[in-house]
């Protein structure tokens, strides 16, 4: 049996990545080949809540050529492309099941990713340009570039392109945690085809004035994301949540600052960011997520960054249990299909690490494992923080078992 693993956030899930499950089990040959996908949660890796909840999101995969989908738990799901690289692929190889992995790629050269992922940035190159004002994604660029003295300029152009692009950068963390932890994996880059951007849909949803009417969403998201997608996301919008309020989520923010007289010890807070965050919030506290948000921004802090800082505050994450907790505890099973459920039975004996499919298989493991319950209990934190701005009630996942599409 081939399971071809595919790591995304369906933020939400739209047509580019419906066209990435066909041309995986394309590249496979085989289109009955089992599709895993692992996916974050309640916060994605731009450090932000995702725009739906994480079952609804699960639902539309299902119902658009995912076989099973599994969980990242937040404290790597909410982190730089390297943790959230490494969280993912050591997700998939610790399933025991997953053969092959594909991933979407938008450089010119894929074939490049392969001898970048051999080459670490030269440090002193990286501190030199971040030190004169250049932001860290061109400063790591041109670290990477100090590798390659001898290339002409064509190539030079080649690496720059795929460092600016960020499906290329976690494509690049891939191939590197592939081969750190020995996983095996047939890797299937492929190339991006569609115009479409999550981004852009989050900005369209974000920037209408009514979120939770189900028709002015209908109007906006109609051929943007597929039909059967746009059916799951309607069904449940129309009940009982709506869109992610991110007003809320930055009042939850100020609010925490405010009443917390000392955050440095906050994951990802360090570096004087801190007195950032609490400067601007000061000043702008008044103003809306977006105005705030182009507030924060700056060359030496990138918006990603903050973001992290922030949620990881929200959740109490600590910088302290950032360093010490470098691999994940538990497999979390979020929904599957006909198919998935045959191959999550073979993965039940090949796993390496405990499969929780409700909040409550958690529960049992608890006593016998304290790093676990540590980690299981921050994802329900901040799957709890998500609830507040989607106006579910606290706790709804202990209710919900996974998500069983036909």
């Amino acid at each position: 049996m081939r399971v071809i693993g595919i790591v995304a956030e369906f933020n939400p899930f739209h047509n580019g990545h419906e066209e990435l499950i066909k041309r995986a089990r394309e590249k496979v040959g085989d289109p009955r080949a089992v599709v895993m996908s692992v996916m974050s949660g309640p916060f994605v890796q731009r450090g932000l809540p995702s725009v739906l909840p994480k079952h609804v999101r699960t639902e539309s995969a299902l119902k658009c050529g995912c076989d099973v989908v599994l969980e990242i738990p937040f404290t790597f799901a909410c982190a730089p492309s390297e943790r959230f690289a490494h969280g993912a692929i050591e997700l998939l190889y610790r399933t025991g099941v997953v053969t092959d992995i594909a991933f979407g790629v938008d450089c010119k050269d894929p074939d490049i990713l392969y001898e970048l992922a051999d080459v670490e940035p030269d440090e002193d190159v990286l501190k030199d340009r971040l030190s004169s004002g250049m932001n860290f994604p061109a400063a790591r660029s041109e670290a990477v570039l100090a590798n390659f003295p001898d290339a002409d300029e064509a190539k030079k152009e080649i690496i720059r392109d795929a460092l600016r692009q960020p499906n290329s950068i976690l494509a690049l963390d891939y191939i590197r945690e592939i081969r750190k932890q020995k996983a095996g994996f047939k890797i299937h880059m492929i190339s991006r085809t569609l115009d479409s951007s999550a981004t852009s849909i989050r900005n369209d949803i974000y920037g209408l004035e009514d979120s939770r009417s189900v028709a002015t969403l209908a109007d906006t998201l109609m051929g943007k994301i597929p039909d059967r997608a746009l059916a799951a996301y309607l069904s449940k919008l129309g009940g009982y949540c709506h869109i992610a309020d991110m007003e809320k989520y930055m009042e939850n923010i100020c609010l925490e600052v405010e009443r917390t007289p000392d955050t440095e010890g906050t994951a990802y807070m360090g570096d004087s960011l801190e007195g950032h965050i609490r400067n601007t919030l000061d000043e702008a506290r008044s103003c809306g997520f977006r105005s705030i948000s182009e507030k924060l921004a700056t060359k030496h802090f990138t918006m990603p960054r903050i973001y992290r800082a922030m949620s990881s505050l929200l959740t109490g994450q600590t910088e302290d249990y950032i360093e010490r907790e470098k691999h994940l505890q538990y497999i979390r099973v979020l929904g599957f299909t006909r198919e998935g459920r045959y191959c999550l039975k073979i993965m039940g004996k090949c796993a390496r690490l405990p499969v929780i499919h409700n909040c409550s298989d958690a529960l049992e493991l608890y006593s016998g494992n304290e790093r676990l319950k540590e980690q299981f209990e921050l994802d329900l934190l901040a799957n709890n923080i998500q609830a507040g701005l989607l106006g579910l009630k606290r706790d709804y996942e202990w209710e919900l078992p996974p998500v069983i599409s036909r």
